[in-house]
């Protein structure tokens, strides 16, 4: 039968014990994302939202959700999230997480920016226009796990692509941002023992280690500041100028 998927499961079999995802080439203009799941696959586009609809007519629910904030500004109005409203976004960021984690998988760190950046800004919008605590805390708990995977793969990106001092720049801004949000959060006690804190702290380690930075341009120019050496910092400038020319910026163009 051809609806039967029986030949494409038996072709590729699940391993329990690994994220098994590809990319497959379904028409000359059409690449998609695939998961192999115990009882199946899931497949995902690979540009705009993960299913491939367009909620409301716009590329992705959060877009729909923007403009609606959008009109009520205009008219003068608090915006809500109602229930479909809630709903309807948990679905989306259930999609961009799994998306997220395969191009993290493959090694698409831009993919995986990109995706994350969208998460981001949409809890941005939930913890501002939720309808109350519970609802804002329960997706604000899951900012540091995409906090994580955006300064993973920005690390990654950078140190992969021959600027590991740019990665671990990137490390310690993830680290900031993230003890900024348990400073917010009345959680200073949580950060020591976050596993994502702690994760990342290795990778600040683990590059340093391999490619022997002890302190990064950045670092040299804070601390010359620090320290009033303004000819030193002029020089560390310069030097940072003349290297962000040919590194990719965070959203992957060549600057």
């Amino acid at each position: 039968m051809a609806d039967d998927i029986d030949p494409i499961l038996k072709s590729w079999e699940f391993n329990p014990d690994s994220l098994q995802t590809r990319v497959v080439k379904v028409s000359p203009e059409r690449e998609v994302l695939q998961i192999r799941l115990d009882l199946g696959i899931m497949q995902m586009e690979m540009t705009g939202r993960p299913d491939g609809r367009k909620p409301e007519g716009f590329p992705t629910y959060f877009d729909y959700l923007k403009h609606l904030v959008t009109q009520a500004n205009k008219e003068g109005r608090e915006f809500e999230l109602n229930e479909t409203h809630c709903r309807e976004a948990d679905r989306e960021f259930v999609q961009f997480y799994h998306r997220r984690i395969c191009y993290l998988a493959l090694s698409n760190y831009e993919g995986a920016i990109a995706d994350a950046n969208h998460t981001l800004e949409f809890m941005d919008l939930v913890r501002d226009h939720a309808p109350n605590e519970e609802v804002k805390e329960a997706h604000e708990r899951y900012r540091p796990f995409v906090l994580f995977h955006k300064t993973q793969a920005l690390a990654a990106l950078h140190s992969e692509g021959g600027n590991p001092e740019k990665g671990i720049d990137h490390i310690r801004n993830g680290l900031e941002i993230l003890h900024k949000f348990f400073e917010d959060q009345n959680l200073l006690e949580q950060e020591e023992r976050d596993p994502f804190v702690k994760q990342l702290r290795a990778m600040d380690q683990q590059l340093r280690a391999k490619f022997n930075i002890e302190a990064t341009l950045s670092e040299q120019l804070q601390a010359a500041i620090q320290r009033e050496d303004y000819e030193a910092a002029a020089r560390l400038r310069d030097e940072l100028r003349n290297r962000q020319m040919h590194v990719r910026t965070d959203d992957g163009v060549v600057s």
